[in-house]
């Protein structure tokens, strides 16, 4: 196991970046734990790698007596074999090596050298990367499945597990991967650098990164509304009464906001200039839809907002993302009211008469619809039309006729009754008035 060990040991600096001494004393206390629980040695006992052939030995603290040693203890006549000037009373370094102590050693060393790594690697990269937390890392891909991405990243490793993937993107080994580091974990068996691609701070450090007016504090980003892999809404303002915004994220034909959208696997970006003013900040969140009308009700905080139906679809966007993606941008609760336009609304009126008249005559939907696009709105309306005027409607069959003549007729027949139902009713009333003192 000499030769394995050393050859361990110098893989390990090298390629992990971790000490020999480091691993030393790693391995040290694995195999003392190890050696305890196998036999009954001395209290007091240490392991020792040698660093130079790689073997390794045990070692206990025994004191000297004259008889009747206990584990802890040694006769004196055996300590002055190796110590001459040892006597009665002295605590002397004495290997206690016993025949399976490589065995031992061989068995627990491999099964637990790989966790004291783990956690010597483990402190490592918390020194290195606890300070990029919020941060934009880059390296490159291990391997991706399922589960998530696993990524090389110096000498460390970090996970983008499944729910930090954006949706539909697919990686390779060997792709380079950028991504926000959320965490460094010291606790779990797996790589130590959590890392997430759906943050919204991702989204941030990216425009950091691209817009230098955002990195110089010029330009300030509001806040961010996102569906990962699908659209992002960014609202900014100028510090600079002379700078863009919209103008500075986007940048020279779009170039700065074109890499960013590459970034994110074509996720489209929507830079939108915040405005101190409510109903002008959702208006200009809810582009490109035009809005007739918006209503606050800051008790509820809720928004009701007023399109027509050409821009309703708009308004809500592909599965009503744009009316979510706004409702978070300015944390209001937001209800899309469509207005019909005057011809939409003449229209519905003229469906309704009609669907009325065909109820009331008995006749066909076609048949009303004709009378209604002649001016006949109701029975009694119909009862001013002559025979002549009816004959030339083309609509109207001869059971069409027969129908209106007899609803014409119904509807002359009860209008009497009504009229002297009126006045007795009104008779009625006076008499209860008059019988209130």
């Amino acid at each position: 196991m000499n030769n394995e060990l050393l050859a361990m040991l110098e893989y390990i600096e090298q390629e992990r970046g971790i000490s020999k001494e480091q691993v030393v004393k790693a391995l040290e206390q694995a195999i003392l734990s190890a050696y305890r629980k196998s036999s009954r040695p001395a209290s007091d006992l240490n392991v020792k790698v040698n660093l130079r052939t790689g073997e390794l030995k045990a070692w206990a603290r025994l004191k000297v007596v004259s008889e009747f040693p206990t584990e802890d203890e040694i006769l004196l006549a055996d300590a002055v074999r190796r110590i001459p000037g040892a006597k009665i009373g002295d605590i002397v370094e004495w290997e206690v090596t016993a025949a399976d102590f490589g065995r031992i050693a061989a068995q627990t060393a491999r099964q637990t050298i790989a966790q004291m790594l783990r956690k010597a690697e483990k402190d490592i990269v918390h020194d290195e990367f606890k300070d990029k937390v919020g941060e934009i890392v880059t390296g490159t891909v291990h391997h991706a499945d399922a589960a998530g991405i696993v990524v090389d990243i110096k000498k460390s490793q970090g996970i983008i597990a499944g729910r930090d993937r954006i949706p539909g993107e697919q990686f390779s080994a060997g792709d380079r991967i950028s991504a926000l580091l959320v965490k460094v974990d010291m606790e779990g068996s797996g790589p130590s650098l959590i890392l997430t691609r759906t943050s919204n701070n991702f989204v941030r450090r990216l425009f950091e990164r691209e817009v230098s007016e955002i990195h110089d504090g010029v330009v300030e980003i509001v806040g961010i509304a996102r569906a990962p892999g699908s659209r992002s809404k960014v609202a900014v303002k100028s510090n600079d009464p002379r700078v863009d915004p919209v103008g500075a994220c986007v940048g020279m034909r779009g170039l700065r906001v074109r890499n960013i959208t590459n970034e994110l696997g074509n996720e489209r970006i929507d830079v939108i200039p915040y405005n101190s003013d409510l109903k002008t900040f959702i208006a200009n969140a809810m582009h490109p839809a035009k809005l007739l009308d918006i209503v606050l009700n800051p008790e509820t905080k809720t928004v009701t907002i007023h399109v027509d139906q050409e821009n309703s679809r708009l308004a809500f966007g592909r599965k009503a993302q744009n009316v979510r993606l706004t409702q978070r941008l300015i944390q209001w609760n937001i209800n899309i009211v469509i207005q019909e336009s005057e011809e939409e609304e003449f229209a519905r009126k003229k469906q309704e008469a009609a669907a009325e008249l065909a109820a009331r005559a008995g006749i066909s939907a076609e048949a009303a619809a004709a009378l209604v696009e002649h001016g006949y709105l109701t029975v009694e309306g119909l009862g001013n039309a002559s025979a002549e005027d009816l004959a030339a409607i083309a609509e109207l069959t001869d059971d069409d006729r027969a129908g209106i003549a007899q609803a014409v007729a119904a509807a002359k027949a009860a209008s009497p009754a009504e009229e002297q139902q009126q006045p007795a009713a009104e008779d009625a009333g006076a008499a209860t008035d008059a019988e209130q003192p």
